[in-house]
């Protein structure tokens, strides 16, 4: 599969997770802003992507981004971050979001399986309540220590 066709639209996104439905696969759903790739995001994207036969990442848009992290910030356009992920083997799906949070994409896929890594308090994750609701789970995954954007922007500010 070509790079930019796992990048899809909301629409696009609805009928891949009904073919999949269809075919009995699992989904698995995270999202994030994944600005510096690293291998932090790597390792959590391929754990991820094993709960189930397809993983979707939710990806938060360059105003969303701006929004939520500050004006300096994304470092990278929401295109390029999107092309990065997608060329990933563990991703079957990028589509993008301009929402604060992923809820109503959440809504919209109804995953198998939402993800986030770190440590979130499951009940608190934005979507939760609806995976859960639609026969769903929800899992926290760690995150692999001293692997950060922020840690990558301190060292490169300290150059």
């Amino acid at each position: 599969m070509k790079i930019n066709s796992k990048i899809v639209n909301w629409d696009q996104a609805q009928k891949l997770c009904e073919e999949w439905r269809s075919n009995d696969e699992a989904i698995v759903f995270t999202n994030g802003i994944f600005d510096l790739l690293h291998k932090g995001h790597v390792q959590y994207l391929e754990q991820a992507a094993q709960l189930g036969d397809h993983l979707i990442l939710g990806l938060n848009s360059d105003d969303s981004t701006t929004r939520l992290k500050g004006p300096k910030r994304p470092i990278n356009t929401q295109d390029s971050r999107a092309f990065v992920i997608a060329a990933m083997g563990c991703v079957d799906a990028v589509v993008i979001f301009d929402e604060d949070t992923p809820a109503e994409l959440i809504r919209l896929l109804s995953p198998d399986f939402l993800v986030k890594g770190g440590d979130y308090d499951p009940d608190k994750i934005v979507g939760a309540g609806h995976v859960r609701a639609s026969g769903g789970k929800v899992v926290v995954l760690q995150f692999l220590e001293g692997y950060s954007t922020t840690s990558i922007e301190e060292k490169i500010k300290n150059s």
